[in-house]
């Protein structure tokens, strides 16, 4: 049997208990060196595809009482990596992200709950390159205790939307996937 079968996973189950009982609710902080997102892009009409990550995030989210979640996650654009200096800097430029006049690819979720199979479904939009578009996404819960949260979820943009449509002879997809792991830790209560 798959772990569908059996339904959520372990740290699915726990989440959903624990939100259910009103134990995460208060302000989390994204933990940046335990996160990572990561982007990839089909290339040479499909043969390869082109894989990097941005290497300067932040975040923070806030759970309700009633489990609800919002939350942002902002990444430095000119901090993308492919670990290739010439495709970085053309892929920091007005082409693509426009890192100089842009300098933040930002997340915002305005609303997310725990569905009953304990991941977490979201809506909200994704800023880049000077456009903001309407994104939704179901993450899978990790980890989960009473102070840290790791999330973990992929979807997949149409470049074009954001006006990043270089792609001489269409060598490139439109599509490009991106995947975030993101660690959450209880922020001290103020007092």
């Amino acid at each position: 049997m798959t772990q569908a079968e059996h339904g959520p996973g372990e740290a699915q189950a726990r989440t959903l208990a624990m939100a259910r009982a009103g134990e995460l609710a208060g302000q989390w902080r994204l933990d940046a060196g335990a996160s990572r997102v990561e982007f990839g892009v089909p290339h040479f009409w499909h043969a390869i595809t082109v894989r990097g990550w941005f290497e300067q995030l932040e975040g923070e989210a806030t759970v309700g009482p009633d489990g609800t979640v919002s939350g942002q996650l902002v990444i430095g654009a000119a901090s993308l990596t492919t670990k290739n200096k010439q495709r970085d800097k053309h892929l920091r430029s007005a082409d693509f992200f426009d890192a100089d006049n842009h300098a933040q690819v930002v997340v915002t979720v305005q609303q997310a709950a725990l569905a009953d199979d304990g991941h977490l479904t979201a809506e909200g939009t994704l800023e880049a390159a000077g456009t903001t578009e309407p994104v939704t996404f179901t993450a899978e819960i990790v980890e989960a205790s009473a102070d840290a949260v790791t999330l973990r979820a992929s979807v997949t943009i149409d470049r074009s939307r954001f006006g990043m449509t270089w792609s001489p002879m269409k060598i490139a997809a439109m599509e490009a996937t991106g995947t975030v792991t993101a660690r959450f830790t209880r922020e001290p209560a103020a007092g």
